[in-house]
């Protein structure tokens, strides 16, 4: 800590000068920066439509309400079309994704030099792109339906259980794996009795915990044509039918948060 020389005794001081004008320096270009981008945004902005927002909202809130409970019979094959969606797409995902991880984990890797870089480049480009662009882009190719939607959530999964697994596949512990490797067993034994015990909790986990993220992003994959419960939720919102609207928006709020207390289940169980 800086100490400062004065006529009554040294006082001890947080920062010296430099890092004390540093600090403001960069608060003031943060300050500038931030100035500009609210300029920016002002100028981009209709603020009319924004003062007169709550009003619209009330309005809408209005026509919604209450929910149009006979259209219920209309969601049940949808929202069941969605929870396939998210489960087969996170089952396709994980099949995909556990050869990659080994791939892409450094004490697994047959090539550190060449191997594990494609690895790690097929997880960030998996990430990198929504699902709803990768539904947009399938859609394109295969047409529109429930298979298009089912694998724009396994493509969009695969890097985000790949990225965990390895991880995990990583920060086993090695003793287990030399003391099997000692007797002698082939490299598939040791991956068998050595690596997959330790990272089955690993890989249980992250596939509930995709599950559970699948099922939300899911519901909104109809809104581009690639099945479930957005379609409904697209045609009405088309019609300007809002009891219908609300009525679908419930209906996601009970699936998801069904799905959330399954995922606590078994999370809780695997733990």
């Amino acid at each position: 800590m800086p100490v400062l020389e004065t006529a009554n005794g040294p006082v001890w001081r947080r920062r010296n000068r430099r890092e004390a004008l540093t600090r403001w320096a960069t608060w003031l270009v943060g300050a500038l920066i931030f100035l500009w981008c609210w300029a920016r945004i002002s100028d981009a902005t209709t603020w009319f439509f924004v003062w007169d927002a709550p009003s619209i909202a009330g309005d809408i809130l209005g026509r919604a309400t209450p929910p149009r409970w006979s259209y219920i019979d209309n969601l049940w094959v949808p929202i069941w079309d969605t929870l396939n969606i998210a489960t087969l797409g996170t089952l396709a995902a994980l099949v995909m994704a556990v050869p990659v991880a080994f791939l892409a984990a450094r004490n697994t890797t047959p090539s550190a030099l060449f191997v594990r870089p494609v690895a790690l480049l097929i997880i960030v480009a998996t990430r990198s792109i929504n699902s709803l662009i990768w539904a947009l882009l399938l859609i394109a190719i295969i047409g529109p339906g429930v298979f298009a939607g089912i694998m724009a959530i396994a493509i969009r999964s695969i890097g985000f259980c790949a990225k965990l697994l390895y991880e995990a596949i990583e920060e086993i512990d090695g003793t287990q794996v030399e003391a099997i490797t000692a007797t002698g067993a082939s490299r598939w034994q040791v991956m068998a009795y050595g690596i997959v015990p330790q990272v089955m909790p690993a890989f249980a986990g992250i596939a509930v915990f995709r599950w559970d993220i699948n099922i939300r992003e899911s519901t909104v994959l109809g809104l581009v044509g690639a099945g479930g419960i957005g379609l409904q939720l697209q045609a009405s919102l088309n019609t300007l039918a809002w009891p219908q609207v609300s009525l679908i928006l419930l209906v996601i709020l009970l699936a998801v948060v069904l799905s959330e207390w399954v995922s606590a289940k078994v999370r809780g169980a695997i733990i």
